[in-house]
């Protein structure tokens, strides 16, 4: 294949202008796009490499059942939702978080809601009038976009390191004056976040956590009646909890999806991570609680099952006098097999306190929404700059943290984009 350079992107006179700067970003997610956005406002040239045939795919894809950008909660709740990544991440949140978010999309002219749930929304709840808007803005300044280009390795040379590329007509390689990688964790590879540049930074020596699905459901093994009956069926107005590994308590309320593979849905991925955490650890200890009804107190629950029957099965009596569907009933007898039904104690405290079965995996990662894992925060400075490759900022789902759906995931992606670039732009207009 024929080979180009673009060498006339390495700078390093210190007097050249900042037009004559260069900064590459690899990765056009939110994370990319946004310290693109940065580096631009500064006039230093800016030129975006990714793998996709377009950008930000994966933003797209989330916003197709409606863009939850980011959430209206208390603040310190908010950032709290980070867990062991909330203290790196706070310089970054408070400096771009999501009020700083909402107005910015406004500035596209974009408008956003706030949903019943405190969740935040543009008004349209699409992602892809937004994406216009910034990438009409992103032009306009003068960035550069170089689709099917995959970055495929580093050469050391005597001016620094040269990034080498991939793309229908041969290779590239550039010499910018700043980096800034965002190019996604390893969950939707089709996508573009494929995890495949972990390799190349570890030959650097920069250290790297493995990645782990999170956002995810997980595998227990039903019975085959369970899986024939009733895969696909939700479980609605419902409380899980869980001991978590230090020994402590993690509960939600909400749904969650009984699959043929295990459970899946929004109150499973709420507690993943700790239940991932679990199982990795402890697996015999990694099960969920199940409370069916998380607003009638025990003694509530007995009093209704005491209720004369009137020739009803048990499982007319708990769909009629406690409102539970037909899967309850398929529970009982898949957890607590050797209940009495006849006990109507015993069968309110299993209706309030079923233990399921211990989970034995995560779901494969090319189908988890998210994942835990990438380049750990003690490789990189306060600037994000990885120690082991100066100019080479990291930005986005590379870095090692995790958070639940609500918005986090995206605010946190711009948030660290915002100051990646920022930086990068300092790094670059000092040489």
């Amino acid at each position: 294949m024929p080979t180009t350079s673009v060498n006339d992107m390495q700078t390093t006179d210190p007097l050249k202008t900042a037009a004559q700067k260069t900064a590459a970003i690899i990765g056009a997610g939110p994370a990319g796009l946004m310290a693109a956005e940065r580096l631009a406002s500064q006039g230093i040239r800016v030129d975006v490499y990714d793998a996709m045939p377009s950008v930000a795919r994966k933003f797209l894809l989330a916003g197709i059942g409606g863009m939850n950008i980011t959430h209206s909660e208390d603040y310190d709740t908010f950032v709290s939702r980070y867990r062991e990544a909330a203290a790196p991440l706070r310089p970054m949140l408070d400096d771009f978080g999501p009020q700083a978010l909402r107005d910015w999309i406004h500035e596209l002219g974009i408008e956003t809601f706030v949903g019943t749930s405190g969740r935040v929304f543009p008004k349209d709840m699409k992602a892809a009038p937004l994406l216009r808007a910034w990438l009409q803005r992103l032009r306009q300044q003068g960035v550069t976009f170089h689709p099917r280009h995959r970055w495929t390795g580093l050469n050391p040379t005597g001016n620094g390191l040269e990034w080498q590329f991939t793309h229908p007509d041969g290779t590239t390689s550039i010499r910018p004056d700043a980096v800034v990688l965002a190019l996604g964790g390893a969950s939707w590879p089709k996508l573009g976040s494929d995890g495949r540049w972990s390799p190349l930074l570890e030959q650097q020596g920069v250290s790297f956590e493995a990645f782990k699905a999170t956002n995810c459901g997980f595998e227990i093994p039903w019975s085959d009646f369970m899986r024939e009956r009733f895969a696909g069926t939700p479980v609605k107005h419902v409380h899980l909890s869980m001991t978590t590994l230090s020994g402590g308590t993690e509960s939600k309320t909400g749904e969650f999806i009984v699959s043929d593979y295990g459970i899946e849905g929004s109150l499973v991925y709420a507690l993943s991570a700790p239940l991932r955490e679990v199982m990795l650890n402890n697996p015999a200890a990694a099960r969920l609680t199940l409370d069916w009804l998380p607003h009638t107190g025990v003694e509530q629950v007995v009093a209704k099952l005491a209720q004369p029957r009137k020739g009803m099965s048990f499982s007319n009596v708990l769909r009629k006098k406690l409102n539970l569907p037909a899967i309850t009933n398929a529970l009982l007898k898949e957890c607590c097999p050797e209940l009495d039904l006849n006990d109507h104690k015993a069968v309110a405290q299993a209706l309030k306190a079923m233990r399921l079965p211990a989970v034995t995996a995560t779901r494969p990662l090319d189908e988890v929404i998210s994942c835990a894992g990438g380049v750990c925060f003690d490789a990189v400075n306060n600037d994000l700059m990885l120690s082991a490759m100066p100019g080479v900022f990291v930005a986005g789902e590379m870095l090692d943290w995790e958070a639940p759906t609500g918005g986090y995931l995206l605010t946190a992606c711009f948030a660290t984009g915002r100051w990646a670039g920022n930086a990068a732009a300092r790094f670059t207009l000092r040489r």
